[in-house]
């Protein structure tokens, strides 16, 4: 019961991110500086970060996509987007509201407590950057949740820099579990989806102005 019970709270918080769908886990690649360089070509890395002043648990994840920084900014600056749902640990995505570079954005997922996520994103088109942050934190079992996706064009495409900070029940357990279910799996299966995708949809997000 116990083990089950702890699953459940440490998975909880998988998914802030869907947001932000993401991130990559180098295999054999450990906690380094968070002023290293980033990967090239198929490369992953993350990053151990110092946590939020109030606890809880902060990472740094780069790595590259193979579209140019125009096509990626497109993709992930649809909100209103029909892809999310193809995402296996995405059970329901919707697009709530704009109000100028303020977006909010839902999500339930597969996993987890069985509440919507509410997620508002700052888009910052000039820098080519999104601000996230989970503005229901306690519905969803966490205390806060917040980071931000850097984006910049490089040779192979575009490397993408995602920062997160968050904390809930079991948070350095699930963060430092080296298994399935953990959150470098998660993080291994999201990224890759993500890589995927947006080859498969490149030709929808070209020339195309989501903003």
């Amino acid at each position: 019961m116990f083990y089950s019970r702890q699953r459940v709270l440490l998975i909880s918080g998988l998914f802030m991110v869907a947001a932000a769908v993401c991130c990559f886990w180098p295999s054999g690649h450990s906690a380094t500086a968070a002023g290293s360089p980033g990967p090239a070509g198929d490369e992953i890395a993350i990053y151990h970060l110092d946590p939020d002043r109030r606890g809880g648990k902060a990472y740094k994840m780069v790595y590259c996509v193979k579209a140019p920084l125009e096509v990626y900014w497109n993709f992930k600056t649809d909100f209103d987007n029909d892809f999310l749902v193809n995402n296996r640990y995405i059970r329901r995505h919707l697009f709530i509201s704009r109000d100028g570079n303020i977006v909010i954005t839902e999500n339930k997922y597969t996993t987890g407590p069985d509440v919507f996520y509410r997620w508002q994103t700052t888009v910052l088109p000039e820098a080519h950057r999104l601000d996230f942050t989970l503005i229901n934190p306690q519905s969803c079992g966490q205390r806060f949740h917040y980071g931000f996706i850097q984006m910049e064009p490089v040779e192979e495409g575009t490397r993408v820099t995602q920062v997160a900070y968050f904390d809930f029940l079991g948070a350095s357990l699930w963060a430092d579990y080296p298994w399935g279910g953990g959150m470098r799996d998660f993080l291994a299966y999201t990224a890759r989806w993500e890589q995927e995708m947006v080859l498969r949809l490149k030709d929808r997000y070209s020339g195309k102005n989501t903003e």
